[in-house]
């Protein structure tokens, strides 16, 4: 019985080791054992493809997919030999993580190893994040890290990481893709171009040949396109800067702001920007393509435009706005200045330079009270009500309801008129100005303009134009007159440039609060500004719309300041641009090279790839002292002869050189001046005497 017990008891001992070694292999070294049969069972294993750039219009990498590693320790890879280079390289080992991971001390990852060690780990994480390629590369040059993962135990799993190398910058429009990238993109151009960035997978089948798995390509994995988008980093850049500053002053919680190319509709920046629980301005949604709110007095335009093209009205035509009140069935409509005794009198650009609210309403009320279904059939002529059909989601579909839809009030005409009991997401709003600025013509917002492969332009996509013509060319050119005189003469001064004309239009509206109205709690304002520049030559429209509580709220001097920002800055970028493609890469720019020492001269002029001539040769020479003379595609540099006992002239150097060659003589230099030597005290030829004073006069 005792030898049966035995025998019992050890075969039991057996079982419970097989349980708990099966229960280690199931759970503690799960991953590590995926990772191995992936490598040597799966008949067949798909090959992940590279997920395509995002570029900027002017080539900058946007959005890119870069590796990231994990890295594991497998403390039973080598057995004896193993062990003994770890304990041997174990204070080396320790010091190079350090180095690489300065967060965490050597003392920490030589006590994590020996745990490690101690626990017999098959697939022991060495360090808590994951890690660069750099970072990587720099871990597997340590001892024993160094050998085959099959010695040395180290080992990796590597991440397909998406990074965006300027931040934040246009964020929300470049959009995301999820952590495991197998799943794509969450929203944004990442989302809209998903398929064709994201490449088609490849399969690679294990075959065993002499007991060893080879890798055999059944299909090669076909990488991502880029997607080269109409962003410019520069403008874009600034666009944020200036937005984001302003949203500070005033303590907004929203702000947006789009810059568009007139001719092409290229969306050159757009920006995002929320105001987060702990005060910090983020692009979280994408309000730009997406807010549905009353647009207020930009919409303005619209209205008198509809007017002038009916020839119900014209330039010439006027409204006695009276006091700032003026009751329109049983509502009282008020211009801004209602409480300083209004504007009386008004013509029709003197309408839209105040943005009184009475003006355009009694207008529109006058001439299409009895019919407002022509008034908004009008609207639609010039296309407003249009979704643009975007080329990334979560655009908001326009609404301009029409008598003939539905419900319909004799307020609704009048209070559509001034950009109230309509909704239109910025980017249409825009759209509409940028068709004024581009002689009638609406093209569609651009986001992506091609697709390349190996920086080779594959498709592109062609300019769309959404209407022809909005309007009438004699319509068209009173409102571009009209729209020059809001900036220049009106309340949208602070939008405008001394430099160049600007035109364009604000808007100050109350934010609906939905069901409650208006006037629940603290009131919600939206300041914006709609316009393009140089009006004269329109080359981009631009629109900026602030939401902010409470008042102070203005729309030329909130957002019409930033506009105005905006527009001299990228104007300057533009100027700056020109004049560098202005320099022909053919010609040749002669700087203007003072005398002095000339072989540094040469060597400058040779780094700079401007042709020299020299008369001299410098055989072994430490300095050769002379002069040059610029020619039509080259510099000519002549040496000349001194004596060490003579003062030298110094006449045409620069300060550093003349100093030093006086000096070297044994005088003693006060200079005075900045530029060349125009002057020196002594003469040249004169004998050089050893602590001599010389004044240099530089001009």
């Amino acid at each position: 019985m005792t030898r049966y017990f035995f025998v019992i008891l050890v075969m039991g001992l057996i079982g419970i080791a097989i349980i708990v070694k099966a229960s280690i292999i199931m759970f503690g070294e799960r991953e590590y054992w995926k990772i191995v049969a992936n490598r040597f069972v799966n008949e067949n294993v798909i090959v992940k493809p590279n997920r395509g750039n995002i570029l900027s219009a002017d080539g900058k990498l946007m959005a890119s997919s870069l590796p990231e590693f994990r890295i594991y320790m497998d403390f039973k890879a080598g057995k004896a030999k193993q062990d003994t280079a770890l304990m041997n390289h174990l204070n080396e080992i320790s010091e190079g993580l350090h180095r690489i991971f300065p967060d965490k001390t050597a003392a920490h990852f030589k006590n994590h190893i020996l745990k490690g060690r101690k626990a017999g780990s098959r697939n022991y994480l060495l360090y808590p994040k994951r890690i660069s390629y750099i970072q990587y590369k720099q871990a597997k040059e340590l001892p024993v890290f160094c050998w085959k993962k099959n010695i040395g135990g180290f080992h990796e799993q590597v991440f397909n990481q998406r990074k965006k190398p300027f931040g934040s910058l246009a964020n929300r429009t470049l959009g995301d893709v999820y952590a495991d990238t197998a799943q794509g993109a969450k929203n944004g151009i990442e989302l809209a171009f998903d398929s064709i960035l994201k490449g088609k997978n490849g399969i690679t089948r294990r075959q065993k040949v002499k007991n060893q798995f080879l890798s055999l390509v059944e299909i090669a994995p076909v990488d991502g396109y880029d997607v080269i988008t109409t962003i410019d980093v520069g403008m874009q850049d600034i666009c944020e800067k200036a937005l984001v500053d302003k949203m500070k002053d005033i303590n907004a919680s929203e702000g947006v702001a789009i810059l568009m190319e007139v001719s092409t509709g290229d969306i050159k920046s757009i920006v995002n920007m929320n105001k987060g629980a702990d005060g910090v301005y983020r692009e979280t949604r994408n309000g730009a393509i997406s807010n549905m709110i009353e647009p207020g007095s930009t919409f303005k335009t619209a209205s008198i435009m509809v007017a002038l093209e009916d020839g119900v009205i014209t330039p010439e035509d006027g409204v006695d706005t009276g006091n700032g009140i003026k009751i329109m069935h049983k509502r009282p409509m008020r211009d801004h200045n209602w409480r300083r005794g209004g504007y009386q009198y008004l013509t029709v650009p003197q309408i839209l330079m105040v943005s009184s609210n009475i003006g355009v309403s009694s207008l529109i009320e006058k001439h299409y009270g009895k019919n407002p279904g022509k008034f908004v059939d009008g609207l639609y002529r010039m296309s407003l009500h249009e979704p643009l059909g975007l080329q990334i989601a979560g655009e908001g579909k326009p609404n301009i309801r029409h008598p003939k839809s539905g419900r319909w009030s004799k307020t609704a005409l009048p209070w559509m008129s001034i950009g109230y009991e309509t909704q239109i997401p910025p980017i249409n709003t825009l759209a509409f100005y940028n068709a004024i600025a581009n002689n009638g013509v609406m093209v569609k917002p651009r986001f992506v303009k091609g697709i390349a492969r190996n920086s080779e332009m594959v498709e592109e996509y062609p300019i769309e134009v959404i209407n022809p013509s909005i309007c009438s060319k004699r319509t068209l050119n009173q409102i571009q007159d009209i729209l020059v005189k809001v900036v220049s003469e009106g309340l949208a001064k602070p939008a405008g440039s001394s430099q160049f004309l600007v035109a364009g239009k604000t808007g100050t509206a109350q934010i609906s609060q939905g069901a409650a109205g208006y006037k629940t709690g603290t009131v919600n304002y939206l300041v914006s500004f709609c316009g393009y520049f140089p009006a004269d030559a329109p080359k981009y429209t631009c629109i900026v719309a602030i939401q902010k509580p409470g008042l102070p709220a203005s729309g030329g001097l909130m957002a019409g300041s930033v506009f105005g920002k905006i527009a001299e800055r990228v104007m300057a970028k533009n100027i700056r641009k020109d004049i560098k493609m202005a320099i022909d890469s053919t010609s040749v720019v002669i700087p203007d090279v003072k005398a002095g020492e000339m072989i540094y001269a040469k060597q400058v002029l040779e780094d700079l790839k401007i042709k020299t001539q020299t008369e001299f040769k410098a055989r072994g020479q430490k300095e050769i002292w002379g002069n040059a003379q610029a020619m039509a595609e080259s510099v000519v540099l002549e040496s000349k002869e001194l004596n060490e006992n003579i003062i030298p002239s110094v006449i045409g150097m620069g300060a550093k050189d003349a100093v030093y060659l006086l000096e070297s003589r044994g005088l003693k230099v006060n200079i005075s001046g900045v530029g060349k030597v125009k002057r020196q005290s002594i003469a040249q030829g004169s004998k050089a005497v050893n602590g001599q004073t010389i004044a240099l006069q530089l001009n």
